[in-house]
């Protein structure tokens, strides 16, 4: 029922609730709106996609059990493919703090899936519960968020999986192309300063000497050991807790859809995705989610340790170190004309503390009694923006580090030959 101030009037199993007329979520996600108005910062854009994605599968899966029609499923894939794809994202408006399970999320999916097939078809958005308008001669019945979109399914099973194949496909495709391309480019370094003999530094005092190829042959070592740590992330987020349903027993769907979605989803994503060995530890505890964490603060301090080192190089550039000289990016200050600043070796630094303190934040959403309480973790939305903002930061960190301070870092080979001949 449409409202006279571009609005409509639907219904959850709480009552009546006023919808913005064009919104193609309904009452449950409007209702969490007006629950939960406090970060003004959304559930991150990759959990929708992988929502997307997600759902999609699960409605291949349930066609091939013999549980959903051609006609519904196709229209399901269809429009949460478009979700996939990172389409609809202005309909997806609950914050981040909001339901620990994420429930409220996992419903917003359902509700906007379900009225993409009301405008595809022609129908009225909101009428997707009792609608005939996909042709679906068997029933005569449109697609249903709950019995259809969300078949077999519970939001206790599916916002995990989504924060793995969230998690997962950025670390895949952003965070690990960006840490190889940052370690090449400290290899090349390496190599062509292999020569260069400069003073060697412990505990801030000159040592024996050292060649800045050596120096950064360890910076390389150390992203080569990032890559590492990535993709041990990515297999710490490989299991899925599709098929536990609501505490990790399986009821109310099929024995084999937890297995089968995640082969569908390894297929569409590329990515080695397999059904939980345990489905209680897949939902009752984050672990994975934590480890995955851990690997990525890793990362985050060994790049803050190479930032801050060729900040200390570069120091001067004629009262300081002054061993490297540093890509002009931007003037340093408004009152000393001609001032430049490490300005990109600073914001990796702080890239570095936001990644610790969302592991912080990532550890305790984890921990026992807090998030992790019996049988569901009720921190996951918490955590999950964590997460995907760890990974975006240090692949975002990564790809512009290697392109405006270490592609254009030079030597000062006179500089380095002045120091260590002035030291005992």
């Amino acid at each position: 029922m449409t409202g006279e101030n571009n609005t409509r009037i639907e219904k959850d199993t709480m009552g009546e609730m006023t919808v913005p007329a064009d919104a193609l979520y309904g009452a449950s996600t409007q209702r969490a709106v007006e629950n939960f108005p406090i970060s003004g910062r959304t559930v991150p854009g990759a959990i929708f996609y992988a929502f997307g994605h997600l759902k999609a599968c699960c409605a291949a899966v349930n066609r091939e059990l013999g549980r959903l029609n051609d006609a519904r499923a196709d229209a399901i894939i269809q429009a949460a493919g478009e979700i996939g794809h990172g389409k609809h994202h202005e309909h997806f408006p609950v914050d981040i703090f909001q339901t620990g399970s994420g429930t409220s999320t996992n419903m917003n999916a359902n509700e906007v899936i379900a009225n993409l097939i009301c405008v595809s078809n022609g129908a009225p958005i909101g009428s997707s519960k009792n609608a005939d308008y996909i042709g679906d001669a068997e029933t005569g019945r449109g697609v249903h968020p709950n019995d259809h979109v969300n078949m077999g399914q519970s939001s206790n099973d599916t916002f995990p999986t989504a924060i793995h194949i969230a998690a997962a496909y950025d670390i895949k495709n952003h965070l690990t192309p960006a840490i190889e391309k940052l370690g090449k480019a400290l290899e090349t370094k390496a190599q062509a300063w292999d020569e260069i003999v400069k003073i060697g530094r412990t505990h801030l005092q000159d040592a024996t000497p050292i060649r800045l190829g050596q120096e950064f042959s360890g910076y390389a070592q150390q992203m080569r050991h990032a890559e590492r740590r990535a993709h041990q992330a990515l297999e710490a987020l490989c299991e899925l807790a599709i098929g536990g349903t609501a505490v990790g027993t399986g009821i109310n769907t099929h024995p084999e859809f937890g297995r089968r979605v995640a082969e569908k989803l390894a297929e569409r994503l590329d990515i080695p995705f397999e059904e939980a060995h345990n489905h209680f530890e897949a939902q009752h505890a984050k672990d994975a989610v934590v480890e995955a964490s851990g690997h990525l603060k890793t990362i985050a301090i060994s790049l803050s340790k190479i930032a801050n080192d060729i900040r200390w190089l570069g120091s001067g550039p004629r009262c300081g170190i002054g061993e490297l000289k540093l890509q002009a990016t931007q003037p340093g200050s408004s009152i000393m004309p001609g001032k430049v600043n490490p300005v990109m070796c600073e914001m990796a630094v702080q890239v570095a503390c936001q990644v610790m303190g969302n592991d912080a934040a990532i550890n305790f959403g984890a921990f026992g009694g807090v998030g992790s309480i019996l049988d569901l973790n009720v921190a996951m939305p918490m955590m999950a923006d964590n997460l995907i903002e760890s990974i975006h930061l240090l692949a975002r960190a990564c790809d512009v580090f290697t392109d405006k301070c270490i592609e254009g870092l030079e030597p000062d080979a006179k500089r380095c030959e002045e120091l260590i001949e002035g030291s005992l």
